[in-house]
């Protein structure tokens, strides 16, 4: 695989993972309170001879997760299925139709209501690669409304 094909398929896998979703809400609908969470993503794949560097941001989400705590990339086609929760670890699978295609899946386990580690694991055509996740809680946040 080339540097360059690598480095386009960590994008769109880290956008998985990052992406922000366009969310249309009603006017009168209230305004909930969530978790802002600051994430930390680090992407490595196979072939590869180094992970690519660590990149954070923020992400808003609901105090009781029903699915995973980022929203599906929309860029890559990309969408989340399965979330099961049992105990403090949570499972999911995701499918994006590309470029490139990719399927993977997710496994995230909760240290409290303040912290959490885990990862995404994907397989492609071109390979297969793992986003290493991390997320720490940050204070409250306001969620769109629905």
């Amino acid at each position: 695989m080339t540097l360059k094909l690598a480095c386009r398929v960590a994008a769109g896998a880290t956008l998985v993972v990052l992406g922000s979703a366009l969310v249309l809400a009603a006017e009168t609908a209230p305004a909930q309170t969530g978790d802002m969470w600051e994430v930390t993503s680090q992407m490595s794949m196979e072939g590869m001879p180094m992970a690519m560097p660590a990149q954070t941001s923020k992400v808003c989400s609901p105090k009781e997760w029903k699915e995973p705590p980022a929203p599906a990339d929309q860029q890559h086609k990309c969408q989340n299925s399965d979330f099961k929760s049992t105990g403090s670890t949570s499972t999911w699978k995701v499918t994006c139709a590309g470029p490139p295609a990719m399927t993977g899946e997710g496994e995230i386990t909760r240290d409290g209501a303040n912290a959490y580690s885990g990862s995404i694991k994907f397989a492609s055509s071109q390979g297969t690669m793992k986003i290493k996740l991390g997320g720490k809680r940050v204070g409250p946040c306001e969620l769109p409304p629905k």
